[in-house]
């Protein structure tokens, strides 16, 4: 499950397959009565798989699947790895929120400067909301590299389903 790019922090796959898509969201909603060892969750073309809340940890990622019909009887599954929605919710709104004070301590400091007024506190913190934007950024690595071998679990319980269903 290789990734093009080290920066992505949300890896993507996408798989054609031969098979339509009610057929293969049928054999991933009966998993979820014989695997209990992971979450199984349907909503119309899109299925969830998440660990259960005892294996889970902060990073614990989820396997977001779209699964499209095509043309002739066929299906593209779309994966998507990610982090509890509420963990993407909270680092968005964190960056958001840098984002805003790096801006707003950014113009301050501007008024400031241009009215002959001190601004060393103001370039202080806009200089520090960089910081925090890397230390943002540099702990997303960190999670997800602490989610990594859960991550390949959720690969792995996809691929079993659609070996034991002779989809792949």
């Amino acid at each position: 499950m290789p990734t093009t790019n080290d920066i992505v922090l949300r890896p993507r796959f996408k798989i054609e397959l031969n098979e339509n898509n009610e057929t293969l969201l049928k054999a991933f909603e009966d998993t979820k009565k014989t695997h209990p060892n992971f979450i199984v969750s349907r909503i119309d073309d899109h299925v969830f798989i998440k660990f259960p809340k005892e294996n889970q940890h902060f990073w614990s990622p989820q396997l977001h699947l779209e699964i499209n019909e095509s043309e002739n009887k066929t299906s593209t599954l779309h994966g998507l790895f990610g982090p509890n929605p509420t963990v993407w919710t909270m680092f968005m709104f964190l960056h958001f929120l840098v984002a805003c004070l790096f801006i707003g301590f950014g113009i301050w400091a501007y008024t400031n400067w241009s009215l002959g007024n001190n601004y060393a506190i103001q370039i202080f913190i806009t200089l520090f909301m960089v910081v925090i934007w890397f230390a943002l950024y540099f702990g997303g690595r960190i999670g997800k590299a602490t989610g990594t071998n859960q991550m390949y679990e959720l690969h792995e319980f996809m691929n079993q389903i659609l070996k034991e269903n002779k989809i792949t």
